[in-house]
């Protein structure tokens, strides 16, 4: 609805109030309310990072990017991946270089995590990007990097039957979904959505598949949009980074 301010001054105090409340109502959630960042595997230098040269977590993308500074490289985009234990250990499957950092986890439990179906979001080792229910990796000598985390958002271009629109659950999300061309869509919110409507995001965006990333501790660093979030206390970062130019 679209008012001019000429008709809210001939319309009663009770409407307007009627409308204010409308405006602010959690469920209306518009792309102005999810930020999102697509990235090229094939082009871009797409890597997780858990712990540096001397096996400390990382934690925060602040101490990501100054590590990477000092190595000659410049961070373009980070995000969370995933959710963690206390130790900031990965929870459930993380693979970093090839190399398998954690195992899969196959069990069943409370939370998040635990909302079947979860999946797991993978890099090959030829650049392409996947994301797929937990049951259905098979063959990690194929796997540069990959994630565990849950719940699915998306399962073969439908929103999860767990969600429920108009749901009252609402948090801070971050996810990661693939799009039609085989690009990566990260995205996370500006404020407090329910599951449905921040999977129905993936979903007109044209994403077949997407996972929930983690919840109120999600932060993002998006420099190009003016989003420079670099605290934290995680384990698994995304980030797309580029050689540092030379001066």
């Amino acid at each position: 609805m679209k008012l001019k301010l000429n008709s809210y001054l001939k319309l009663p105090i009770a409407t307007i109030l009627v409308i204010g409340l409308f405006a602010f109502i959690p469920g209306n959630i518009s792309n102005g309310n999810i930020l999102s960042y697509t990235v090229n595997t094939e082009t871009q230098d797409l890597r997780f990072y858990w712990k540096d040269d001397k096996g400390l977590p990382f934690r925060s993308i602040q101490n990501l990017k100054t590590w990477l500074e000092a190595e000659g490289q410049n961070l373009v985009f980070a995000m969370n991946g995933g959710m963690y234990k206390r130790d900031n250990s990965p929870q459930g499957l993380y693979i970093e270089n090839s190399a398998i950092k954690a195992p899969l986890d196959t069990l069943n439990g409370n939370g998040n995590f635990y909302l079947k179906p979860n999946g797991v979001f993978f890099i090959s080792v030829s650049n392409k990007a996947f994301i797929c229910r937990t049951e259905e990796v098979k063959n990690s000598d194929s796997i540069k990097f990959a994630t565990q985390s849950g719940p699915m958002l998306l399962i073969g271009g439908q929103i999860n039957s767990k969600f429920q629109k108009g749901s009252k659950n609402l948090n801070i999300r971050n996810g990661v979904g693939i799009l039609p061309d085989g690009k990566v869509i990260f995205a996370i919110s500006k404020i407090e959505i329910n599951f449905y409507d921040f999977a129905d995001f993936f979903k007109n965006a044209g994403c077949k598949n997407a996972l929930y990333l983690d919840g109120f501790v999600s932060r993002a660093f998006i420099p190009q949009q003016e989003w420079k979030q670099t605290d934290g206390n995680f384990g698994v970062l995304i980030s797309v980074i580029e050689k540092a130019a030379k001066n």
